[in-house]
């Protein structure tokens, strides 16, 4: 007789059934801060529920001592709102852990390339403009940008923002250039971590003139056209050096970890501290910081 296979129980995160709940009956972990309801999020929270309503339930879990009380892990935002409208209850997903900190605090904001989808998806749906301006508390022309975000924006380029959060004028200076350059520019903006519009500008700057879309001149204040040409050297040197230092950073890094590894493998043996410590105090003294900055990453 074949024996049945042991089949790990799965253990649910929430209840099966959402429920609706008393919002007296629910009791907040945090009070919100009058800096928090001053916030953009805070209006945009506010519009979106008058507008289309509550999306996504406030998470809350039974109170052990009492199982008509529920504490409210999930939602706080949402909750106060409520109350301020005047509703008196809410559908509240029931947790059966007490995991607050997997929520939405690990929740990211949308990227704004994701955010343009999102509103085109909308559109195309027939949301009219006006709701969606209302529902992200902004106004119509804002909506209208947002439309035309990836207008003369190459799908490369596109493809390596689209996780990012990039202001919306840092896109309009990249569609002064042509598409090779939009790529150049998006690759160094990654590496530096950097989507300022004001960075994007000086990318822009230093690049040549053959490099931005027809008709388009580029803008230096302050700057004579010699000026400029020695911005554009300077920005080629730049970047063939940074591709060079790409390329050997891996290997730089792992070297680095290996001999940090190594290190503090030495300085966890007594004898050899103490014998640095007898006769090269200076040098242990350098051993230990490099282990405290190991640690302290």
């Amino acid at each position: 007789m074949s024996k049945v296979p042991n089949i790990p129980r799965v253990l649910l995160g929430f209840e099966m059934t959402s429920l609706r709940i008393p919002i007296a009956h629910i009791e907040p972990l945090r009070i919100l801060t009058p800096a928090i309801r001053k916030s953009i999020k805070f209006g945009q929270i506010v519009a979106s529920i008058a507008e289309v309503g509550l999306i996504e339930p406030p998470v809350v879990i039974r109170k052990s001592a009492d199982p008509d009380t529920y504490q409210l892990l999930d939602g706080h935002v949402r909750i106060e709102i409520l109350k301020e409208r005047g509703d008196t209850d809410v559908v509240c997903l029931i947790a059966t852990e007490d995991e607050a900190v997997t929520y939405n605090k690990r929740i990211s904001r949308m990227a704004t390339v994701q955010e343009h989808k999102m509103i085109l998806n909308a559109v195309k749906r027939g949301v009219p403009e006006e709701r969606l301006a209302r529902a992200l508390n902004v106004n119509i022309r804002s909506i209208q940008n947002k439309q035309r975000l990836l207008d003369g924006i190459c799908d490369e380029v596109v493809k390596l923002l689209q996780d990012r959060h990039v202001p919306i004028n840092t896109f309009r200076e990249l569609k002064r250039l042509r598409p090779m350059r939009q790529i150049a520019v998006a690759d160094t903006m990654i590496a530096l971590n950097r989507f300022s519009m004001s960075c994007a500008k000086s990318l822009v700057a230093s690049s040549p003139q053959s490099d931005l879309v027809s008709g388009e001149r580029k803008s230096g204040k302050g700057l004579t056209d010699e000026q400029l040409e020695h911005m554009e050297r300077e920005s080629a040197n730049l970047d063939r050096e940074f591709k060079l230092i790409e390329q050997e950073y891996g290997t730089d890094h792992l070297d680095l970890v290996l001999a940090t590894g190594y290190l503090c493998r030495l300085i966890d043996n007594v004898r050899i501290v103490h014998h640095l410590a007898r006769h090269h105090p200076e040098v242990l003294a350098e051993f230990q910081k490099i282990a405290q900055l190991r640690s302290a990453a």
